[in-house]
């Protein structure tokens, strides 16, 4: 006999609960069929929210007793917390992953030269462009987080505002091949002293800080991988000048 659970959830012309649509589809992949009742408008949500004595939907019962919400729903199945919590490297990961994916696509169809000076420089320049991204995306936010260890940052807080746009630069400029003493100055400007800066934050000042790699509203913790963006941009500076 297949369980039953019964669940409210708010879904309106204006508006769909994604909450709502989560508790369906966790209780239905823990085996249970589920009674959808969509409260169909804010008043008919009201009505719900006063004659349970709840402030949120959507709300789930199962053998007639009221489970609650979706954080609750994935308590009761021992699921943990929802989304991102804590420290992780994930957005870093995600980044120089599909970096190096795009690189060697790239390469099969150009040339099937997989490892090369090359592939090495179109994984800097694509690592590089897909960081700037997540910084451009919301400067101020970028910002405060990169001024509270950047070294020149500190000093001058609009260098933090021109910083995604210099990394941006010359992560098309190796992209795109242009003379190196267009890009590789920047790279290697830019690069050092971001590594210096994160070198002393760490390393010698001890200080646990969230780094702004990938936007500051990211909860990536400032050290190695920090570093390694730096000597990333770096390297492909050294590599422009010397080839």
């Amino acid at each position: 006999m297949s369980k039953t659970a019964v669940l409210y959830r708010m879904a309106t012309d204006e508006h769909i609960c994604p909450f709502g649509l989560r508790s369906k589809d966790l209780l239905k992949r823990k085996g249970f069929s589920v009674e959808d009742h969509k409260l169909t408008s804010r008043a008919e949500t009201d009505k719900f929210k006063e004659k349970h004595g709840v402030e949120t939907t959507p709300q789930a019962f199962i053998d007639d007793e009221r489970i609650g919400g979706y954080d609750e729903l994935r308590e009761y199945f021992n699921k943990g917390e929802a989304g991102q919590t804590g420290t992780t490297y994930t957005p870093v990961i995600a980044i120089f992953s599909v970096a190096a994916l795009m690189m060697l696509a790239y390469q099969w169809a150009v040339s099937g030269d997989l490892l090369s000076i090359r592939s090495l420089m179109l994984f800097i320049s694509f690592s590089m462009i897909m960081l700037a991204v997540q910084k451009l995306k919301d400067l101020y936010t970028f910002t405060n987080s990169f001024i509270t260890y950047d070294l020149l940052a500190m000093k001058w807080v609009r260098y933090g505002y021109i910083y995604p746009f210099m990394e941006a630069y010359a992560g098309i400029g190796m992209l795109a091949q242009l003379p190196a003493l267009l890009v590789a100055p920047i790279s290697l400007f830019i690069g050092t002293v971001g590594a210096v800066s994160v070198f002393k934050a760490v390393y010698i000042d001890k200080r646990e800080l969230k780094c702004a790699c990938v936007g500051g509203d990211s909860n990536v913790p400032l050290g190695f991988v920090s570093l390694s963006e730096n000597l990333f941009m770096i390297g492909g500076g050294l590599i422009m000048l010397l080839i």
